[in-house]
């Protein structure tokens, strides 16, 4: 490989790194891709070529860790492949959830008050711990919507779900920040 075969914009991520277009992806494969690609177009390696070359190298070693940023994410890997498809995740403008999930997200909300205001770090540190089971559960459920069914509306919900999950597990990280430091 040389840093010719990144430099095709045109490739989307998967193919940048010889990957299957899915959810499911090995990430320690995903890693030595990455590492060896990312070391073919280290602009260190052009460092005597042409200033057009150059260019082209670090356009390269950009896209490769941008790539790499993308698929080794979870939530970015399925906003991607959503993108692929065709499909607007619309995380943005479509804050609709069902009531269900709107009343788990108030219980939340409240539980980490609770432990923030009591002061209770083991507290917070076991709703970190269920609310990354619950979000390895929801990346399972998005994965099989992906990969399996081919549901590209629910796997958008899951998206939205997940990124309320994620700013609930970054209010928790903050509190635990807060009253240890």
């Amino acid at each position: 490989m040389t840093a010719d075969l990144f430099s095709d914009f045109q490739q989307d991520h998967f193919a940048l790194f010889g990957l299957p277009r899915r959810f499911a992806l090995d990430g320690a494969a995903l890693d030595t891709l990455w590492r060896t690609a990312a070391a073919q177009v280290h602009p260190d390696r052009f460092a005597s070529a042409g200033d057009a070359e150059k260019r082209v190298a670090l356009m390269a070693a950009t896209r490769v860790n941008e790539a790499y940023q993308t698929l080794k994410s979870p939530l970015a890997r399925a906003r991607y492949l959503l993108m692929l498809a065709g499909v607007d995740t619309a995380e943005e403008t479509n804050t609709s959830m069902p009531p269900a999930f709107l009343m788990a997200q108030i219980e939340w909300r409240e539980a980490i008050e609770d432990a923030r205001h009591g002061h209770d770090v083991d507290a917070l540190e076991r709703l970190s711990r269920q609310l990354r089971q619950d979000m390895c559960a929801m990346e399972d459920e998005l994965g099989a919507a992906l990969d399996e069914r081919h549901d590209h509306d629910s796997a958008a919900l899951l998206v939205r779900k997940l990124r309320f999950l994620e700013k609930l597990d970054q209010e928790i990280g903050d509190a635990i920040e807060a009253l240890l430091f």
